[in-house]
């Protein structure tokens, strides 16, 4: 099974090879034909402590480091704002 690899904004990176990343998606309401906007909340493993707070990050689910972190972070793939890969 492929895992599902997720891009959210670093909000938070006051605790220790953690980081707490925002990501936001938008679908449609079913009945009411609405554009809905949804924020979820997820801690990341960072075990080399390179994402700061506005980096935008890749991650994936993974085994459990904590009662709320199984997370962890694939790479940093915009720094403030400087673009990777362009």
């Amino acid at each position: 099974m492929a895992k599902t690899i997720y891009i959210g904004r670093v909000i938070s990176d006051k605790m220790d090879k953690t980081v707490v990343a925002q990501v936001e998606r938008t679908f449609n309401h079913p009945q009411f034909h609405k554009v809905i906007r949804s924020v979820k909340k997820y801690k990341i493993h960072d075990e080399k402590k390179q994402a700061k707070v506005g980096d935008i990050v890749e991650f994936y689910e993974g085994r459990p480091i904590s009662k709320t972190k199984h997370m962890h972070l694939m790479r940093v793939v915009r720094f403030g704002d400087i673009l990777l890969g362009e």
